[in-house]
């Protein structure tokens, strides 16, 4: 079986040598720790002293053996660069904490100069991050031209299975070569795109797994064959090969899904927020300081605005609707008042083209959404975000969770002034149930895939494409 596997070798020549890059990895990672404090040092023309040769030496061993903990040194050929950056930065972090704490306690903190301490802290994640990028780009360029790859068999013949196809043959710097797809299926039952990689029977890729031919087995059956997947699993227990479950489409659409766990139970995170831990600080972060960016800007435009309202027609300034926020929890949403009336009941009938509730001020307000500055300071107040998927009336919430699936998933996050919805072109009336349903759809995605950068991404798109509407009304 030795043999047979060695006979493997040319295309992934770095395969035996894993264990020598995982090596060289922390020796280059222990090497950028010593550098980072030896530039710092320099630059404040402060000579490295016993004291830094020994926080040097406790930092390096903390840092690996940390990082050995939160596994850094694993593969990451099926992990995102930001996950690690991220991990990186929980390690050096707690490195840091380590230090401190044993400085206090042996009190020798006064032998340490604070400047050159806390460039040290900064510049390390910062080299680390560094190194990691270029030795992934080396890595990527040799799997790009067929070199440190490995073999990937998938088992089950339906649209889960092809998707994987799809993602692995999308990013070849991976090295992932598809072996092809083994199930206990007529060929006649399955799409046409299926059947060009079905290889073989499951009994027929065991035996293949056994002679080494194969390095990943991912098993993509529903869930209700849960019996069938023990089965396997217990077939593969007798090999190396390295086995990953993945859920069907049932859980994988769902929304923001991820494995967690609950006191070392495995579970499956269906419904939830993506704005956790970390993420919301992230988020609310971002509300708040480009918040007061915007509200600063907005501030002579917005008293204008509100003088205008208040002598062209009768009422208030502000209007105030009740509208559903973070978990479904009621709040109030400012806008200028655009209308003759301040509807805010059991029934709201939406804005329509020529509608005569409509000042003439407030129809060019809303065709501009400048009648919605005001919540800038429902942002800042923490009741909405600035990216997020537009409020609706409570009314109008209550009729659309009836008659669209996954509705009110839209307030596991605070609403927002502008949205993935908003910049692909669905704002203004939603006359027809198609139009709220692609709507919906939108918020929904934006929830599954946000990051700050979409949220930047959402922002400078408002910002280019104008807060202007054709079916605003």
């Amino acid at each position: 079986m030795y043999q047979k596997k060695v006979e493997l070798m040319p295309e992934g020549f770095l395969r035996p040598y894993h264990s020598g890059i995982s090596l060289l990895q922390r020796l280059m990672d222990a090497g950028v720790i010593f550098f980072a404090l030896w530039i710092a040092s320099s630059v404040y023309g402060v000579d490295i002293s016993s004291y830094n040769l020994i926080a040097e030496m406790l930092a390096a061993a903390s840092f690996l053996f940390l990082a050995e903990i939160k596994g850094l040194y694993a593969s990451w050929r099926l992990g995102g660069l930001l996950d690690e950056i991220t991990d990186l930065i929980v390690v050096w972090g707690g490195v840091a904490i380590v230090l401190i704490i044993l400085a206090f306690i042996s009190k020798t903190s006064a032998n340490f100069s604070r400047l050159v301490i806390m460039t040290w802290f900064i510049v390390t994640p910062l080299g680390l991050i560094a190194v990691r990028m270029v030795v992934r780009i080396m890595l990527r360029e040799l799997r790009r031209a067929g070199k440190n790859t490995r073999t990937l068999a998938i088992i089950g013949a339906n649209t889960q299975g092809l998707r994987l196809i799809e993602k692995s043959q999308s990013m070849p710097w991976v090295g992932m070569k598809l072996v092809g797809i083994f199930d206990d299926v007529l060929k006649d039952t399955v799409s046409e795109s299926i059947r060009l990689h079905l290889k073989g029977s499951v009994s027929e890729l065991l035996a293949e797994v056994r002679s080494g031919k194969v390095d990943y087995v991912y098993i993509v059956l529903p869930m209700k064959e849960e019996g069938r997947i023990v089965e396997l699993l217990d077939s593969f227990a007798d090999t190396t090969v390295s086995v990953y479950v993945v859920p069907d489409m049932f859980v994988s659409d769902l929304l923001h899904a991820k494995w967690t766990s609950f006191q070392g139970i495995p579970a499956i995170r269906v419904y939830e927020t993506p704005f956790m831990g970390v993420e919301g600080w992230i988020k609310r972060i971002e509300d708040v300081a480009l918040g007061v960016l915007f509200f600063l800007i907005a501030i002579i435009p917005m008293l204008t605005i509100g003088m205008a309202v208040k002598f062209t027609s009768k009422g208030s300034v502000i209007f105030k609707q009740r509208r559903y926020g973070l978990n479904g929890e009621v709040v109030e949403v400012w806008k200028f008042r655009t209308m003759s009336v301040c509807e805010d009941g059991d029934e709201i009938s939406q804005a329509k083209q020529g509608d005569p509730r409509i000042t003439p001020l407030g129809k060019l307000l809303r065709k501009t959404s400048m009648d919605e500055l005001p919540q800038l300071i429902n942002v800042l107040q923490g009741h909405m975000s600035l990216v997020g998927p537009r409020p609706h009336a409570v009314a109008h919430n209550e009729q659309f969770r009836k008659l669209i699936h996954g509705y009110m998933l839209r307030h596991k996050v605070k609403p927002g002034i502008t949205g993935w919805a908003q910049v692909n072109g669905w704002r203004g009336e939603t006359d027809t149930l198609e139009k709220m349903e692609k709507r919906v759809e939108y918020d929904l995605e934006y929830i599954r895939n946000w990051s700050l950068w979409l949220d930047l991404k959402i922002i400078w798109l408002t910002l280019l494409r104008g807060f202007y509407g054709k079916n605003v009304y």
